[in-house]
């Protein structure tokens, strides 16, 4: 039983030195593929056009706070939503703007949604310019409040519904994400270079330089080696 586990630590010893080993001689490979890629992927975020989004809450409020009011907003929200997702309110938008988009191309930069619990509606603008991001968000949200006011007229003033900015739209860069693509990189470097040192090792498995690897392999003592030339 001593001697069984006596074998185990010598074979455990053994793979132990072998691993690091393999990290003194071939451990560059790992640093340079992560650095190689690294680098490849910082570059091309940095050539890549910025992309910035910018978010605009439009707050629904009721003129009664009792619960049929309450749920005729909730059940609006979502009306509020496919009104605004509509080419003809793009239009109008690029007009105002006078935006060289069609409405198709508008629309594929703009995103909406609503929130049943805050009662809100988000429109997200996407554009390579942080101000024209927010300039379309603000269009696309009055267009949303000039129609409630006009229903507003409409209705009498306890059945009213009030829709109001939360804040003016705060634009933040979307795109690209270079901090997170870099680091992404290095690691897949990394495992490229892991996954190199492997091959380079399985090739040359079958190749015995060292008396410690005849001894392994062979399972015989070595009682002597030629020096080299």
């Amino acid at each position: 039983m001593g001697n069984c586990q006596l074998t185990i630590n010598e074979e455990y010893s053994v793979e132990l030195s072998d691993y690091l080993r393999i990290l003194r001689q071939r451990g560059w490979i790992i640093v340079l593929t992560a650095v190689l890629t690294a680098a490849a992927t910082f570059g091309y975020s940095r050539m890549q056009t910025e992309i910035y989004e910018s978010q605009l809450n439009l707050l629904v409020r009721p003129a009664r706070t009792d619960f049929g009011q309450t749920q005729a907003v909730v059940e609006l929200l979502g009306s509020y939503e496919a009104w605004l997702n509509s080419s003809f309110r793009a239009q109008e938008v690029i007009n105002s703007l006078e935006l060289d988009l069609t409405a198709d191309e508008l629309l594929g930069d703009v995103a909406f949604a609503s929130d049943n619990l805050q009662r809100k509606v988000t429109i997200s603008v996407k554009n390579s310019s942080p101000a024209v991001a927010s300039d379309i968000a603000i269009a696309w949200g009055n267009l949303l409040i000039q129609d409630q006011q006009f229903e507003n007229d409409q209705n009498r003033q306890e059945d009213r519904i009030t829709i109001s900015f939360q804040d003016n739209p705060k634009p933040s860069l979307d795109s690209p994400k270079t901090t997170i693509n870099t680091a992404a990189g290095a690691v897949f470097g990394a495992l490229l270079g892991i996954i190199i040192i492997f091959a380079l090792e399985w090739i040359e498995s079958g190749v015995m330089r060292r008396t410690q690897d005849v001894e392994r392999y062979l399972d015989i003592p070595v009682i002597g080696s030629i020096p080299g030339q």
